[in-house]
């Protein structure tokens, strides 16, 4: 692995959160100077071929890398955008039952206003 995948790695490995790569090339600048933005997305495109990582696609929001690869689902606040895992074990086998069909694999987005906006926003919504 070289260098420079080993630093994309570790910056999503060490964050608790859901990254960006303009977030993640930020953060890899401070380390390593000389690296190339084309070489982040490069990079972020090959973990996540790999099945090292995962993409996160979600409408309206700027494409996010997810250091987990365990099926999960998510939650997306609609005040601050703040993406959190969700784990929802049950549901894969309730779909699969409802449809008829074998589920190889689903993405879900729940979009909802954390405690936190809530708070902020005086509970309105």
């Amino acid at each position: 692995m070289t260098k420079q995948r080993e630093l994309i790695l570790s910056i999503l490995r060490q964050s608790d959160r859901h990254m960006t790569a303009d977030e993640i090339f930020f953060l890899a600048k401070l380390k390593m100077p000389s690296i190339a933005m084309a070489t982040v997305y490069n990079n972020l495109n090959a973990l996540d071929e790999a099945g090292v990582i995962h993409r996160l696609h979600i409408d309206g929001v700027a494409d996010c890398f997810d250091k987990l690869t365990e099926p999960h689902n998510h939650l997306l606040c609609q005040g601050c955008g703040r993406i959190q895992d969700v784990r929802l074990p049950t549901l894969s086998e309730q779909l699969a039952r409802e449809l008829g069909v074998e589920v190889l694999d689903y993405e879900l987005t729940v979009h909802y206003l954390c405690p936190e906006c809530r708070r902020n926003a005086g509970g309105r919504r």
